[in-house]
């Protein structure tokens, strides 16, 4: 038994280790370069029509610089169509929208009478598209002039369904977990961009703004949680390419209230095993980049959790007869303590903070996973209050 349960240690160890370092190190190093030349339009040729979704609720902090950072692209305006879903905003979303279309002729809004939720919202208004390509983007994200171009030019290669922008998280606030969440982030972009190069096959485009080939659209299930992942891996199964463009630049900030930013992530969580459930298949293909990366990128990493525990409880038994298991099993203890140490009393040491804010995810995955054993009623949102 003393053995098993040294397995069952080294073995969690490993698997944390490879999808949070060796997995982001090796992929990232290797895959600098594109494997696969993508055909791409260039600003001089005749650019294909494309229409913006944006879903949104009480937004009036920030609607009118999201519509204003359209306008000022160097796209051809008379191509771009924007479609505004108001899921029952009761501010002056509405109003500022309207008045916005004085100036911007082809915005529509359709304006949702009841709580919808950001997913049925996306899924009716794709119904209202009638170019070839969309850009989904949520209210909150700012595009710099040259965003929509950078996000279009790819689909001239007809093997493109999906292009994720790149997201630069950014904030005029350094205090709470701020910093370890925009490190965090941009390593995740790190990550995409190598599976870009290599597999032509990204785990996930992040939600706040991405292109779809307008052909390749699957509605996405209700009561699910988490759409950017289902549509990027329904793209993956219609075997097209689902890429990352790291010059399609575009800026969100970040919250920095721990509790609000807590319940997003577990939200989040919730909706990872609903997508881990109805994709599971994929992970039957090992031999294929894109299984590898969905299991070493994602999956491992939803199950952490639970190998943390699993490292926990055999360091437990194992300290019965090991000195050095018994240190082990303190030391993780301690560090399971960090969150809510870290809660009252501020650390300022950066290796702290940061293994502090990696349990505190993996809290949440936890807390997600069991949110999503007892099954999901709603998918409808409560935005958080803006760093603006």
């Amino acid at each position: 038994m003393y053995n098993f349960f040294q397995i069952l240690f080294f073995s969690s160890v490993a698997l944390i280790l490879h999808t949070y370092f060796f997995y982001p190190l090796i992929v990232i190093f290797i895959f600098k370069k594109q494997k696969k030349q993508i055909i791409e339009y260039l600003q001089t040729d005749n650019l294909p029509n494309i229409t913006l979704l944006i879903a949104a609720y009480n937004e009036e902090a920030i609607i009118e610089q999201k519509l204003k950072s359209v306008i000022n692209s160097t796209y051809p305006l008379s191509k771009i169509n924007i479609i505004v879903g108001s899921d029952a905003s009761t501010d002056k979303t509405n109003e500022l929208i309207l008045n916005f279309k004085n100036t911007f002729k082809t915005i529509e809004l359709i304006n949702f009478e009841a709580r919808t939720g950001k997913i049925n919202i996306i899924n009716h208004l794709q119904t209202l598209v009638k170019t070839s390509i969309f850009i989904l983007s949520d209210a909150n994200v700012l595009f710099t002039p040259t965003t929509l171009f950078e996000l279009v030019k790819q689909f001239k290669d007809n093997h493109v369904g999906l292009v994720a922008a790149n997201i630069i998280k950014q904030s005029p606030i350094t205090k709470g977990i701020i910093a370890q969440e925009i490190k965090y982030l941009n390593l995740e972009n790190k990550i995409k961009l190598a599976e870009s190069n290599a597999w032509q096959a990204i785990m996930g485009a992040e939600g706040g703004c991405f292109a779809l080939r307008t052909s390749n659209f699957i509605p996405v299930p209700k009561n699910f949680i988490v759409d950017d992942f289902y549509l990027t891996l329904k793209v993956i199964q219609q075997k097209k390419y689902t890429l990352f463009n790291s010059n399609a630049i575009c800026y969100e900030d970040v919250l920095d209230d721990k509790q609000a930013e807590y319940k997003r992530k577990v939200r989040i969580s919730t909706g990872n095993f609903q997508n881990l459930n109805y994709f599971k298949t994929l992970l039957f293909y090992f031999w294929k980049g894109e299984a590898f990366a969905f299991l070493s990128h994602k999956v491992l990493r939803w199950f952490t959790p639970f190998f943390l525990i699993l490292c926990v409880i055999s360091s437990l038994l194992l300290s019965l007869h090991s000195t050095l298991f018994l240190i082990l099993f303190y030391l993780q203890f301690f560090l399971i303590c960090l969150p809510l140490i870290n809660n009252y009393v501020f650390i300022k040491i950066k290796l702290i903070t940061f293994v502090s804010h990696f349990y505190l995810m993996n809290f949440a995955l936890l807390k997600g996973f069991f949110n999503y054993t007892k099954g999901v009623k709603s998918n409808v949102w409560q935005p958080v209050k803006r760093n603006i």
